[in-house]
């Protein structure tokens, strides 16, 4: 059973700065890709950030020179700095792996429970 798990999410002022954590545990034999994605009040989930197993990533225009994905692949953990933070930034936070567990042939997108985070003074 595969799970994926976030943290760091909370309440901070417009300007400030959250980092978040999404560790996947379970019987993994490899994870591809990791991102995050959001979902505002009465707005679709949108793509943040996401980053492919050797390092290259990708962002939203949105949070372009604001946010940093990051992972450590021993760890099987993927992060999201987010600095200079404004309220239009506040949303579920989702974390999502493109992961194969043990036993299967091929890799499913597996999310995490979603962690908020509010931006507001």
């Amino acid at each position: 059973q595969v799970q994926l798990v976030e943290s760091g999410g909370g309440v901070v002022q417009p300007g400030g700065s959250l980092r978040l954590s999404c560790a996947a545990s379970g019987s993994i034999r490899s994870i591809y890709a990791m991102g995050w994605y959001r979902q505002a009040p009465g707005k679709q989930r949108e793509l943040v950030a996401t980053i492919t197993r050797s390092g290259s990533t990708n962002y939203a225009d949105s949070v372009k020179g604001r946010f940093t994905i990051s992972r450590d692949n021993a760890k099987n953990t993927v992060y999201l700095q987010m600095n200079s933070l404004k309220p239009e930034d506040t949303a579920v936070y989702y974390c999502n792996a493109d992961l194969q567990p043990l036993g299967l042939m091929w890799s499913r997108d597996y999310w995490g429970q979603g962690t908020q985070v509010t931006v507001s003074s």
